[in-house]
């Protein structure tokens, strides 16, 4: 017998496990900041946040604000016809009113992988791409799964979310570099040259913190991939839709050419578009494999 699981719970499960593992981002902030103060003066490590700030949340905000024009940019997508296009139209527009959500932009990218991305930073700037290959290559019902797990990415606020994350990983990237290199000028007070263990710590966190928070930052958007695969099945109320497009993606030998997509935009679309074969504890999408197994006790 198959021990049955509810999406309601499967969404909620995987934004609580998201929440806390930006919290874990969090500390890991604090605690790098913490330590660097004590090996130096806590005024170097103002001067220090200050910068980061400035700069990972400037860089943030235009990605933000202009993701939706960049990712389409970058993979060469057309705007859909209605009338070329009719029934992924008439799939999207079904799926909203479903959901209540706004119609979004709808967008077509020439590649023969079954894929999709949605970027955008709220349900009323969206943007929904399909590959001519998921096109040609799903039915109706799968199409629709697919659909599904795009808009829940809107639904849920992920662009937003993992912008969050993206600004919390960049000032623990800036903080480390800024520290490591200002090591090679010597700048340290008598504190900081009578504690040399203190000193070896900041400098193994400030190496090992950007290294820890991108593996969070990678488990965060795995998590986020389940709980849009959950939201589908709300949507549709048709798990077998979804189930059977990511068993063609799963079967099918269509490797993306690694030029055609940025490696910025890759974690955006709905499966790996490299068919990268790395441990999952490296990769922002989870293994297609589990992905079906939860959706089949749906």
């Amino acid at each position: 017998m198959i021990d049955r699981i509810s999406f309601h719970d499967q969404i909620q499960r995987n934004k609580a496990k998201s929440v806390l593992l930006i919290g874990i981002v969090f500390i890991v902030l604090l605690l790098l900041g913490y330590v660097i103060s004590l090996a130096f003066d806590p005024g170097y490590f103002f001067f220090i946040m200050i910068i980061s700030i400035i700069f990972s949340i400037s860089y943030i905000i235009f990605g933000y604000y202009n993701s939706d024009k960049v990712a389409l940019a970058s993979v060469g997508a057309k705007k859909a016809n209605p009338s070329e296009h009719r029934q992924l139209y008439n799939s999207v527009e079904g799926l909203t009113i479903a959901s209540g959500m706004p119609m979004p932009q709808i967008y077509v990218m020439q590649s023969e992988q079954i894929n999709a991305f949605a970027t955008g930073r709220d349900p009323q700037h969206s943007v929904i791409c399909v590959t001519t290959g998921a096109l040609k290559k799903l039915n109706k019902q799968e199409l629709e799964g697919v659909l599904g797990h795009e808009l829940s990415h809107i639904a849920n606020f992920d662009i937003r979310f993992m912008t969050l994350t993206a600004i919390l990983i960049g000032m623990i990237a800036i903080i480390s570099q800024i520290f490591l290199r200002g090591l090679w000028y010597g700048r340290s007070d008598e504190r900081g040259k009578g504690n040399a263990i203190l000193m070896l710590v900041a400098i193994a966190l400030a190496i090992l913190a950007p290294i820890l928070t991108q593996l969070v930052q990678f488990a965060i958007s795995r998590k986020r991939e389940y709980a849009a695969d959950a939201s589908s099945v709300k949507f549709t109320r048709y798990p077998t839709g979804l189930i059977k497009a990511l068993e063609k993606i799963k079967n099918e030998h269509a490797p993306e050419n690694p030029k055609r997509i940025n490696k910025a935009v890759a974690p955006l679309f709905m499966s790996d578009p490299f068919r990268k074969k790395f441990s999952e504890l490296f990769s922002t999408h989870p293994d297609v494999n589990k992905r079906i197994k939860i959706l089949e006790r749906m």
